[in-house]
């Protein structure tokens, strides 16, 4: 191994000759290739981290080019799945790792497998539901996890740090928000410069936690680029927690949560939420309507634009039209409504 190529790391007071032998024997999983997960895996890759797992359940297209720093054109023209792509950039840039590359979708039934033999799990994701499947999992067998999340010009990230006083997920977002009630990057936009900062922050974070540094930071961090705003904030483990006070895992426990379905005979797919959650559609509407066209009633939804069609129904369900196949669909649910 050359490990001239840590050199300016290891000088760092931070980290230092015991620090880096720390990385290369440390194991990491990446959730989400996207905005986040692509500035994670760049970061971690060059620092030296031993064992990277990426898992993804999208492609790369014209869209991403904008925020997802590893991805080329040549990417999205051959439709690359997000962890190849990565697995190949990264590989020129670190021979001398593991890198592993999942295409799949993370659910209740294969998370636990993803994060169980790893030191830490860092957040890339673009939605609440899995944000909170990979806290109940984390929990459950006691794997620390980086948070993070990037929206318009703003973001935040917190250490979930299991087997110590500080609160995890659930403690700061009591209740999971219900699908088509919040925001995604596909009605309001995002700028690649806070997913950059706020992956970046993840990384950082990253490096402590697996270099056991005293320096790991216990607090939220709430960043808004187009604001001037920076936040610390301090909060409170709730002994009462469902997750990591009462040891509740509900979505852990429950099927796997998002579910496609090809329909015969027709380039559509449905995806279906295992939870039959309801949509209030004049709300879901109410959001959409600046980025395509919106005709509603109250038994169904329809939009439409230049990347997407689909139709809505209130118990979640939702038909997309010419779509290559389940994983498209479910990725344009979770931008578009949210899961």
């Amino acid at each position: 191994m050359n490990i001239d190529r840590y050199k300016k790391q290891i000088i760092f007071y931070g980290i230092g000759e015991a620090g880096q032998q720390k990385l290369l024997k440390s194991r990491v999983t990446i959730i989400g290739m996207g905005a986040l997960g692509s500035v994670i895996a760049n970061g971690l890759a060059r620092a030296g981290v031993g064992y990277l797992r990426l898992i993804d359940r999208d492609y790369v297209d014209w869209s991403n080019l904008q925020r997802q720093v590893l991805f080329t054109e040549e990417d999205a023209k051959e439709n690359l799945p997000k962890v190849i792509a990565t697995k190949n950039h990264l590989t020129e840039i670190n021979s001398e790792i593991e890198i592993e590359a999942i295409s799949s979708d993370v659910n209740s039934s294969n998370i636990e497998g993803f994060i169980q033999d790893v030191d830490l799990v860092v957040d890339g994701t673009d939605n609440f539901e899995i944000r909170g499947l990979i806290n109940e999992a984390c929990d459950k067998h006691q794997v620390k996890w980086i948070y993070g999340g990037a929206l318009a010009s703003g973001g935040a990230t917190m250490n979930i740090l299991q087997g110590e006083e500080t609160p995890c997920f659930r403690c700061f977002m009591d209740e999971l928000p219900e699908e088509g009630t919040y925001d995604t990057c596909s009605t309001v936009g995002v700028t690649n410069a806070i997913t950059g900062i706020i992956a970046s922050f993840e990384v950082s974070e990253a490096i402590k936690i697996l270099t056991d540094s005293d320096a790991v930071s216990t607090q939220y961090l709430a960043i808004d680029t187009y604001d001037n705003l920076i936040d610390y904030i301090d909060v409170e483990k709730n002994p009462n927690c469902p997750v990591c006070g009462q040891k509740q895992y509900t979505q852990l426990d429950s099927p796997a949560g998002s579910l496609s379905t090809s329909l015969c005979g027709t380039d559509s797919w449905q995806v279906a939420s295992a939870a039959n959650k309801k949509i209030n559609l004049k709300l879901l509407a109410a959001r959409l309507e600046n980025v395509g066209d919106v005709n509603y009633t109250k038994f169904i939804l329809s939009f439409k634009n230049e990347e997407v069609s689909f139709k809505i129904f209130p118990d979640g369900r939702a038909i997309f039209e010419n779509v290559r196949d389940g994983i498209a669909a479910k990725t344009a649910y979770a931008e578009y409504i949210g899961l």
